[in-house]
């Protein structure tokens, strides 16, 4: 998922913070807004790291570029809308991925357009802020469980197969390693990476 090196692992280290932090915080802001106040009453309605990050999921992307946040835990019953709310929860910190990760372009082609000089370091930390927030957004929008994108799938599934998909939470973990392993998640990473980048692209060619 992820590329490091001594330079990555440090200029990476604000990047890999925002991602995890702007996409549990989005869960739980999306997930009050519905109706359960849940995260609410368990802190994780702030942008503090602490709230946030788990040691364990963080050490392990440094090592193994494999690693998770504290999951935000929400009640689906307080929802003003179920299946409304669980969708939406969902894309929520997928979302906010991607809006940080073009706010940051967006600061960049500012910071280039007026003519400022811009340090290898400023460029390193800004370009992996966007690239670890893309992949953040990718990666979680996969139809594995507990990934966002297999709650957003199991939203519009029959009863039995929304059933026998969560039952693969089980198998998740071997199945994220293989695709680790293999270059079956690059062929998904790359070309959605590339079609974002188009995206902002074409909405920075608007802008500026």
């Amino acid at each position: 998922m992820f590329d490091f090196n001594i330079l990555g692992m440090v200029a990476g280290i604000p990047g890999l913070i925002i991602a995890m932090v702007i996409h549990e915080y989005a869960h739980a802001r999306v997930a009050v807004a519905m109706g359960d106040f849940t995260p609410r009453m368990m802190g994780r309605l702030t942008l503090n790291p602490i709230a946030h990050i788990d040691p364990i999921g963080l050490l392990m992307l440094f090592l193994v570029r494999f690693g998770w946040a504290k999951p935000v835990i929400i009640n689906p019953r307080n929802f003003h809308d179920w299946k409304k709310g669980e969708v939406l929860v969902a894309l929520a910190g997928p979302a906010a991925n991607l809006l940080t990760a073009f706010v940051a372009v967006l600061f960049m082609a500012a910071y280039v357009k007026m003519g400022f000089p811009m340090s290898y370091g400023l460029r390193t930390v800004l370009y992996l802020i966007i690239i670890y927030n893309i992949n953040f957004a990718i990666f979680n929008m996969i139809p594995l469980p507990p990934l966002d994108g297999s709650k957003v799938l199991m939203a519009f599934l029959p009863g039995k197969w929304a059933f026998k998909l969560m039952s693969l939470e089980r198998y998740s973990f071997l199945i994220l390693i293989v695709l680790m392993m293999t270059p079956v998640l690059g062929s998904i990473l790359v070309p959605l990476q590339r079609l974002i980048f188009a995206v902002f692209n074409a909405v920075l060619a608007i802008i500026f």
